[in-house]
C-alpha cells in the first residue's frame, strides 16, 4: 500500500501547484505530479489577459532547479543549469539556459536574455553581461542544441516541453502555434480553441519562470532585474515587462512593434493586421504594450521586417516619454549599427545600476507643413549632443524605404531642416538621431563576436508624419528634382549600411538610395562609380529588385554584375550596363530596367554562380583597408518612366518572404562572428 498512499498525498497535498516529493522507495513514473494550469474543458476561454494569467505566481512552484555543467573562464563561472516551467497534461516542462557571473558576485543586477527564431541560448552573450559587472542568464527556449565558445554542441540535458510544444519550427508538432493559430492538437495545453494554445503564451510564462531562478540566486539581487532579447526574443521580452512587474529594465530588439489596427488615414504606412479581436486582446503585443510601466528602450531599425517602424510609432504612442526611449539604425534590417547598440547596455547601467547621467530625455519632432516643410528637433538642452541626424522619406512601404539624411541648421537649441517634396500623393515621414559622445568608461567594453565599441552613441526620436491631404491642405508644393549623383563620397556611409567591415572577403556596402523617386535610374542609363584598391582584383555589383513585393506581386529578384578592377592610382572605375547582369539564386530572367530596384550592393564576394576559376574576389583587399567609392551616379539614359504604385503582397507572399528573412539573417549572424 505504500505506493499508492504516497499517489494519494501527493494529490491532496499538491493542489496548489507544489511538486510532490518521492522517498527513495517510490519509482517516479507513479508519481502524480498537480497541473500548473488547468485545462479549460469547458471553461470559459480567455477573452483579455487578465484571464489568461488570472492568478497565476511564477514563484509558487518549486523551480526543480539543477546546474548541469560548470566551468570558470577569464574569472566568470559559467553554468548549463535547467529549471521547471511547470506541469502540463501531468508532464514537467523544462528549459535550459546559460547563467553567468562574475566569480564569488553577490547581490548583482540581473539580466535575462532571450534569443530570436532559429537561434540558442547565447554563451558570449552572458560571459559578455558578467564581464560587464551582472549576472546573466540566457534561456533555450526553442530547445536547440546550445554551443559553447569554441563551436563544440552540448550534448547533455537539454530543454523539454513534456507533453506541449513550445520550441522553435522544425519541432515535434506539424503546427507552428507561434504563427498558425490556437485550436487543439495534440501538443497543446487547452483541449478547446484557446490563447493559452498559443505558443507565445507558454515561452512567456517559461521567461517570468526564468525571472523567478534569476531571484533566488545569491549572486542576484532580486529587485534590480532587466530582460532584453532579439526578433520573437524581442516580441518575448514586450510580453514579459507587459505582464510581469518584476522587470526593472526592458530592451526588446527588432520585436514588438505590434499589430496595426489604425487607418491608411491615420497611419499611411505600416502592415495591417488581420488579427481577430480575441486574438488582439490576448496574443497580440498590443495589450502587453498598453499594461508596460518599466524602462523600456524601444532597439530596432528602421527597415525591420519583424518590428514594423511605423507598427510601432502608432501602437506605442501611448507609452510615456519618462518610461519610453528609442534608438532606430537608419537603413538596417534585423540589425544595429555599433553606436546604436550601445544604448542597450548604457539602458541598463542607468536603471539597474542608477548611473542617470547617460540617458537623455527624448527629442520632441515636429512637422511643419508649407510650400517646403519643415522638421524641427528639439534636443535635450541640460546633454550637449555632437549632431543631430534627420531623416526623411515619402515611401508608404516601409520595409524597403529609403530614408533621406537632409542638411540640418541650428537656432536656439533647435535642429532644422527642409524637406522637398517629390509627390504630392504620398505622406512625408520622419524621424531623428541625436548624437552624443561616449564617455571614457565605456569606450572598450567588452563586447560579443560581431559588435564593436563605438565612440558616440545616439538616441532617437518618436517617427513624426503627414498624410497627403495634410501636406495640400498646407499649401505644399512638389520643388524637388530627379538627381544622377548618388553619392560624391563615402566619407560618411550616411546613405548606406555596411556589413562586415574590415573582413576583405565579407564586407559588404549596401544602399536603398535607387528606390527613392529621386535617385531611380533613368531609362536607358548606366551605372558608374570609382572604388578605392590597392590592386587588380574582383568585385560584384549586386542588384535587389521588388523587394517584399514592392512593386508587383510576386517575389523579390536578385542579379550581379561581377567587374575585374584595373586600378590607376589607387582608384578603379566600374561601369555597369543592363547587360552585365545576370540573375543569381532563385531568380529567373533578366533585369528589364532600373526602375524595380529597391537596392544595390557592393562586395568582393562573388555570388557561386557567376564566379570562374581566375576570379580571386579577396584578392587587393586586406584587413584595415575599409572600402571607399567616390561619383556613384547613373549616365546616360532618360526619365520617361512613371512613378510605379506600391502593392500589396499576399499573405502566402508574404509567409514566403518572411521565412527568407529570417533565414538570411540566421546567415548573416554567422558571417558577423567570423569577421572578429
Amino acid at each position: 500500500m505504500r505506493t499508492p498512499l504516497l499517489c494519494l498525498l501527493a494529490l491532496l497535498t499538491h493542489l496548489d501547484a507544489q511538486t510532490p516529493k518521492a522517498d527513495d522507495h517510490t519509482p517516479q513514473s507513479l508519481l502524480v505530479l498537480a497541473e500548473s494550469l488547468q485545462p479549460l474543458g469547458g471553461r470559459q476561454v480567455p477573452q483579455n489577459l487578465d484571464a489568461l494569467w488570472g492568478d497565476y505566481d511564477p514563484r509558487r512552484e518549486p523551480l526543480e532547479a539543477e546546474v548541469t555543467k560548470s566551468w570558470e573562464v577569464d574569472g566568470i563561472t559559467c553554468q548549463i543549469i535547467r529549471y521547471r516551467v511547470g506541469v502540463f497534461k501531468g508532464q514537467p516542462a523544462t528549459v535550459a539556459a546559460f547563467y553567468a557571473f562574475p566569480k564569488g558576485a553577490t547581490a548583482l543586477p540581473g539580466l535575462m536574455h532571450i534569443h530570436g527564431g532559429g537561434q540558442s541560448a547565447n554563451l558570449a552573450t552572458v560571459v559578455t553581461d558578467a564581464k560587464r559587472g551582472y549576472t546573466s542568464l540566457s534561456l533555450n527556449w526553442g530547445g536547440n542544441k546550445m554551443t559553447f565558445a569554441d563551436g563544440k554542441l552540448y550534448d547533455g540535458l537539454n530543454t523539454d516541453w513534456g507533453a506541449l510544444d513550445a520550441t522553435h519550427p522544425p519541432q515535434r508538432n506539424s503546427v507552428n502555434h507561434f504563427a498558425s493559430g490556437t485550436k487543439p492538437d495534440a501538443f497543446t495545453l487547452d483541449p478547446v480553441d484557446s490563447p493559452r494554445n498559443d505558443n507565445w503564451f507558454l515561452v512567456t510564462l517559461a521567461a517570468r519562470r526564468g525571472l523567478t531562478f534569476l531571484q533566488s540566486q545569491p549572486q542576484v539581487d532580486p529587485a534590480r532585474l532587466g530582460v532584453y532579447g532579439h526578433s520573437m526574443g524581442g516580441r518575448l521580452t514586450t510580453h514579459l515587462t507587459g505582464i510581469d512587474k518584476r522587470v526593472k529594465a526592458a530592451v526588446p530588439s527588432c520585436g514588438g512593434s505590434g499589430d496595426l489596427a489604425a487607418s491608411l488615414d491615420e497611419m499611411p504606412g505600416g502592415q495591417r493586421s488581420k488579427a481577430t479581436p480575441l486574438a488582439l486582446a490576448t496574443i497580440s503585443e498590443n495589450p502587453y504594450i498598453a499594461r508596460l510601466s518599466a524602462p523600456t528602450l524601444w532597439f530596432s531599425p528602421t527597415n525591420d521586417f519583424h518590428a514594423h517602424m511605423d507598427n510601432m510609432a502608432w501602437n506605442w504612442r501611448g507609452v510615456p516619454d519618462s518610461l519610453l526611449r528609442l534608438s532606430m539604425s537608419p537603413h538596417f534590417n534585423h540589425r544595429h549599427d555599433h553606436a546604436s547598440t550601445l544604448t542597450q547596455h548604457l539602458w541598463f547601467e542607468t536603471y539597474l545600476k542608477g548611473k542617470t547621467e547617460l540617458i537623455p530625455t527624448s527629442p520632441v519632432i515636429a512637422i511643419e507643413a508649407g510650400r517646403v516643410p519643415k522638421i524641427v528637433v528639439t534636443p535635450d538642452a541640460s546633454k550637449p549632443c555632437q549632431t543631430v541626424r534627420i531623416y526623411v522619406s515619402q515611401d508608404v512601404h516601409e520595409l524597403t524605404r529609403f530614408w533621406r539624411r537632409l542638411e540640418t541648421k541650428q537656432v536656439d537649441g533647435r535642429w532644422i531642416a527642409e524637406a522637398p517634396l517629390m509627390d504630392l500623393s504620398q505622406p512625408l515621414f520622419a524621424y531623428a538621431n541625436v548624437v552624443y559622445a561616449t564617455p571614457e568608461e565605456y569606450r572598450k567594453l567588452p563586447t560579443t563576436p560581431g559588435v564593436a565599441n563605438s565612440d558616440t552613441y545616439y538616441f532617437s526620436s518618436r517617427e513624426a508624419w503627414v498624410t497627403s491631404a495634410q501636406l495640400k491642405a498646407a499649401g505644399a508644393q512638389a520643388t524637388d528634382q530627379p538627381e544622377r549623383l548618388l553619392t560624391a563620397d563615402s566619407a560618411d556611409w550616411g546613405d548606406w549600411y555596411t556589413l562586415n567591415f574590415g573582413n576583405p572577403e565579407l564586407w559588404s556596402l549596401h544602399t536603398r538610395k535607387v528606390k527613392d523617386s529621386k535617385w531611380r535610374g533613368p531609362k536607358g542609363a548606366k551605372l558608374r562609380f570609382e572604388i578605392k584598391a590597392r590592386e587588380a582584383s574582383w568585385l560584384a555589383v549586386k542588384f535587389v529588385s521588388n523587394d517584399w513585393g514592392a512593386f508587383a506581386a510576386g517575389p523579390k529578384a536578385e542579379y550581379a554584375a561581377v567587374k575585374k578592377l584595373e586600378v590607376k592610382d589607387g582608384w578603379a572605375t566600374v561601369e555597369v550596363d543592363l547587360a552585365d547582369i545576370r540573375p543569381i539564386g532563385a531568380t529567373k530572367g533578366m533585369l528589364a530596367d532600373w526602375s524595380t530596384l529597391t537596392e544595390i550592393g557592393i562586395t568582393p564576394s562573388i555570388p557561386s554562380e557567376l564566379k570562374t576559376p581566375d576570379m580571386k574576389a579577396t584578392k587587393g583587399w586586406t584587413r584595415g583597408n575599409d572600402p571607399a567609392i567616390r561619383n556613384l551616379r547613373w549616365v546616360g539614359g532618360d526619365y520617361g518612366l512613371t512613378q510605379r504604385p506600391p502593392v500589396t503582397l499576399t499573405e502566402a507572399e508574404r509567409t514566403k518572404a518572411f521565412d527568407d528573412s529570417i533565414k538570411a539573417s540566421l546567415e548573416q549572424e554567422k558571417k558577423d562572428k567570423a569577421s572578429r
